[in-house]
């Protein structure tokens, strides 16, 4: 929950200009009452009748009068927005909480208030405040709603001031705004134990050891404190001090996620469509191996990756893991298809990487792509690709096709090591995620140990 942006209307002849901007605040009935009173007086005057003269009078003076009491009322008044939350899944709401406080000495009017907000969050909400006492406040609230994800501004907020016969209307506007950020749904994965979590952090840890036995370890000055069994003592011979054998260093399990964005990969747009699918499912194994205490790290066909991200990426079970799952969410918001044609830039990224598990959200791969794709395998400690259905690529999202896997694709990338699932329309990730787990054992099995 954010505090929202808060501003300052006043009705005064300072801040709006001159008379003009009073009679642009005339109404349709403002001006008809105008119209009329003129129409009035030019016949009075042909025809010399001093009654309709008058009366003339009256309807040309009356919404002018009430334009410039308007014009000139003094009233100030400050307005607050607070998003609850600010960063919401899609297809969830959201709620705005607008505050209007009157901090002149002067009750205000008829108040009309309104909030600009993008046509794809809902309709624009319009709210009519009752007349508010000096120092008082009111406050209303509206829901907001986004089936896409992306970033959107709520504002400026605007204020309505009429006269109580409805002839002029004069508008204030506010000068803040605020944000709403509308993330991937994000689907709970169940917690198989997947190909490469066996080099990691915790009990299926990896500690550094000497490649030429306990010869070779490199040891360090004795400190205060530090288990005697530990000493070194050949080295203690050498150096002349004490000296011990360093500690066992875990290495922390990693997982990075690649999310092919390639243009030409997809087809289709909207809430259903194959990359929103690929864009969610990426957010869901985020979101899950962070909480296994990975260190995750997102990077997509272009090479690039999340602004801010550490050379092992975000680090997962500390106090930043909330602070760093909602970068990566923020990031996937806005994330777009890419005008590449490969995946040669993020088999450059892999290739000078550590070992770790790599999980791949792939649109529409052809032969050469596939052997890129399959080479990524070679410095992961783990691999599993989900291939968009080649049916659900080519179709629009309200045009069913049969089921059509990438049956070559799949093929290669198996032989190269990846645990492959093919990706049918409508399907949940927690299905295909135990099915990956599934296909790793069966592949287990039949070459006779753990697969990697």
């Amino acid at each position: 929950m954010t505090a929202g942006g808060t501003g300052q209307a006043e009705a005064d002849r300072g801040e709006q200009g001159g008379i003009r901007t009073a009679l642009a605040g005339l109404t349709t009935r403002g001006r008809s009452f105008l119209a009329a009173g003129v129409a009035a007086v030019i016949c009075a005057f042909v025809l010399g009748q001093s009654d309709l003269l008058r009366v003339g009078v009256l309807l040309a003076a009356l919404p002018l009068i009430c334009a410039a009491v308007l014009y000139r009322t003094r009233y100030r008044v400050a307005g607050s927005r607070r998003l609850s939350p600010s960063r919401v899944p899609a297809a969830s709401e959201a709620r705005v909480h607008l505050r209007v406080d009157n901090v002149s000495r002067l009750p205000t009017g008829l108040l009309m208030l309104q909030d600009r907000v993008p046509y794809v969050l809902g309709p624009r909400p319009r709210f009519v405040l009752d007349r508010v006492e000096p120092g008082g406040r009111r406050e209303v609230s509206y829901r907001v709603r986004s089936d896409l994800r992306g970033r959107y501004p709520l504002g400026p907020l605007q204020l309505r001031l009429t006269d109580p016969f409805g002839l002029c209307e004069l508008t204030r506007s506010f000068s803040s705004y605020d944000t709403l950020t509308v993330i991937p749904r994000v689907e709970p994965l169940s917690p198989v134990r997947l190909s490469g979590e066996a080099k990691g952090y915790g009990d299926g840890r990896q500690r550094s050891v000497a490649l030429a036995g306990e010869d070779d370890v490199i040891p360090r000055g004795y400190r205060h404190g530090d288990d005697l069994r530990r000493v070194h003592w050949r080295s203690t011979a050498r150096y002349g001090e004490l000296m011990v054998r360093r500690e066992e260093q875990p290495q922390r399990s990693r997982c990075t996620v690649l999310l092919d964005t390639r243009g030409i990969a997809y087809a289709g747009a909207g809430p259903d469509s194959a990359f929103e699918w690929a864009v969610s499912g990426a957010a869901s194994v985020l979101v899950h191996m962070l909480e296994r205490g990975f260190s995750v790290r997102l990077l997509t066909d272009t090479g690039s990756s999340v602004p801010g991200e550490g050379a092992d990426g975000f680090a997962g079970a500390s106090q930043e893991t909330a602070d760093a799952a909602g970068m990566m969410m923020d990031t996937l918001a806005v994330i777009d298809h890419s005008d590449g044609a490969g995946l040669s830039r993020a088999y450059d990224v892999l290739r000078g990487g550590n070992e770790g598990l790599l999980v791949a959200f792939l649109g529409d791969l052809d032969e050469e792509q596939a052997a890129v794709v399959a080479k990524m395998r070679r410095r992961s400690g783990g691999a599993i690709a989900f291939l968009l259905d080649g049916a659900w690529l080519r179709e629009t999202a309200d045009v069913p096709g049969p089921a059509e896997p990438h049956s070559e694709s799949a093929r290669m990338l198996r032989e190269a090591g990846w645990t492959a699932v093919s990706v049918p329309r409508g399907t949940s990730l927690n299905d295909l995620w135990r099915q990956a787990d599934h296909d790793r054992r069966d592949m287990a099995a039949v070459s006779g140990g753990e697969a990697l």
